[in-house]
């Protein structure tokens, strides 16, 4: 688990233990410093881990770059070697020969230098790509599970103000037999 894995389950952690503000269901009391100094070492970690994909998205290129160099060294050097042989009138069918061979061979080397270049810049950006979605969907279902225990929270606290007003109602309804007033309207009481 990286540091901002645990970062982020201590954040949640924080605010699971935080109390609701009196008379609310949906605001929480924080203590201000501590939440801060969460919130600025995960953002000291992000650069971190953004720049070791950024450095393994830029080896990327240097292997490309690589793999183009020592072609053209490739090609250079059978073409150097294209020329020498051509010079010489006797063996001018051998130098022909020998030279397209080096040139496939060099053309053939360099296309396979490319080609691995290319896929290993492509599993490296796929690794990226999961990483990042695997931290993602981690994030995903810590929020989704604080909502739920907020819910949870929530749901029992309506619950009790519920049974406290039916007892009250009882009460009151227990009492008014003994008095004799105008009918009072019952006020409204939203559903749960």
């Amino acid at each position: 688990m990286s540091r901002i894995e645990q970062l982020i389950g201590e954040i949640e952690e924080y605010i699971d233990s935080c109390k609701f503000q009196p008379l609310s269901t949906t605001k929480i009391i924080v203590n201000k410093e501590e939440l801060d100094e969460l919130l600025v070492e995960l953002r000291l970690r992000i650069p971190d881990e953004i720049k070791q994909y950024q450095k393994i998205i830029s080896n990327q290129e240097a292997i490309l770059s690589d793999a183009h160099t020592r072609a053209d060294a490739l090609l250079a050097e059978a073409t150097a070697q294209t020329n020498e042989l051509v010079n010489e009138h006797e063996i001018m069918q051998k130098a022909y020969a020998h030279a397209n061979e080096v040139i496939e061979q060099a053309q053939a080397q360099a296309q396979a230098i490319i080609d691995s270049a290319v896929n290993d810049a492509n599993n490296i950006r796929q690794g990226s790509i999961q990483y990042t979605d695997d931290m993602l969907k981690s994030l995903q279902n810590i929020i989704n599970h604080s909502m739920e225990g907020a819910q949870g929270r929530f749901d029992a606290f309506m619950s009790s103000m519920r049974s406290s007003y039916d007892i009250v109602s009882s009460n009151r309804k227990e009492l008014s037999g003994g008095i004799i007033t105008e009918k009072e309207e019952e006020p409204s009481v939203p559903e749960a």
